[in-house]
C-alpha cells in the first residue's frame, strides 16, 4: 500500500521535481505556475478508447452491420485488452523488481560515498517511479475499457444468435457488410479498392445459403458446371 501512495504522489505533485531542476528559472517558474493544470490533465487525459468511441467507432453499422457481429468484435477487442493488461501486469512486476534492485546500489553507493553514483541512481529511481506511475494509470484504464465492453456484451447478447461459435454469424454478418462496403465505392475507386469489396461480395453470394451457411467448394463447382442450386442445409433442431 506504501507503494501505491508513493506512485500517486509521483504523479499528483514530484513529477514535476525532475523537471524543475534541469529548467531555467524562467521556465520552471511556467510550470510551476501551471502545476495545478498540468496535473488536472495528467490525471484525466485520454489513454484508451471512450465509450462512445466503442460504440460508434469500432462497432460501425457499416462494418458490423448484425447483432451478432457487433457482439463477436466485442468479444475480440475485450480479448486484446485482456492480454494487453495481462503482458502489463508483467512490465510493472519487473519495475518493482528494478527499483528493489536500485535502492540497494543507492546503499551501497552511499556506504561507498559516492556523491556522483548517488545522483546518477536517483535518476534511474525518479524515471523508475515515473515510469510505474504511467503504467499503474494504463492499467487502470485498461479496466475500465474492460468493463465497457462487458457492459456492451451483455447488451447485445439477447439470444437471437450464437455466442458460443463465431463462426455461425459471418456468412451473413460479412454479406452486409460488404455490401456496405462495394456501395461505397465511388467512381475513381481502384482497381485494388474494387477487388478487395467486390471479390469477397460475389464469392460470398455464391457460397452462401438462405439459411445463412456456406455451401462447400465442391458443391459450389457442381453449381457453376452444372447449373445447380446449393442444398440448403437442414436446420438444427431447436433446443
Amino acid at each position: 500500500m506504501a507503494e501505491k501512495q508513493e506512485t500517486k504522489d509521483l504523479a499528483i505533485t514530484d513529477d514535476l521535481k525532475p523537471i524543475l531542476s534541469v529548467l531555467k528559472e524562467e521556465d520552471a517558474k511556467a510550470v510551476v505556475a501551471l502545476k495545478e493544470e498540468l496535473t488536472d490533465t495528467w490525471t484525466k487525459k485520454q489513454i484508451f478508447r471512450t465509450e462512445t468511441e466503442m460504440r460508434i467507432s469500432v462497432l460501425n453499422d457499416g462494418k458490423h452491420p448484425t447483432q451478432a457481429s457487433k457482439y463477436w468484435q466485442s468479444v475480440r477487442e475485450q480479448n486484446a485488452m485482456f492480454e494487453a493488461l495481462m503482458g502489463l501486469s508483467f512490465d510493472l512486476r519487473r519495475n518493482q523488481v528494478n527499483r528493489l534492485r536500485l535502492e540497494r546500489k543507492m546503499e551501497q553507493a552511499i556506504k561507498k560515498g559516492d556523491d556522483l553514483k548517488q545522483m546518477e541512481i536517483q535518476i534511474d529511481l525518479d524515471e523508475n517511479l515515473y515510469g510505474r506511475a504511467n503504467m499503474e494509470q494504463t492499467a487502470h484504464d485498461r479496466v475500465r475499457e474492460l468493463n465497457t465492453w462487458s457492459k456492451i456484451k451483455h447488451e447485445l447478447n439477447d439470444g437471437s444468435f450464437d455466442s458460443k461459435n463465431v463462426n455461425t454469424h459471418q456468412a451473413e454478418s460479412y454479406r452486409l457488410a460488404l455490401t456496405n462496403r462495394a456501395k461505397s465505392l465511388g467512381p475513381n475507386a481502384g482497381p485494388a479498392e474494387v477487388i478487395n469489396a467486390v471479390g469477397p461480395l460475389q464469392t460470398i453470394e455464391r457460397l452462401k445459403t438462405a439459411d445463412g451457411k456456406l455451401i462447400d467448394f465442391k458443391e459450389a463447382k457442381l453449381r457453376i458446371t452444372q447449373g445447380q442450386q446449393p442444398k440448403q442445409q437442414p436446420q438444427e433442431p431447436k433446443q
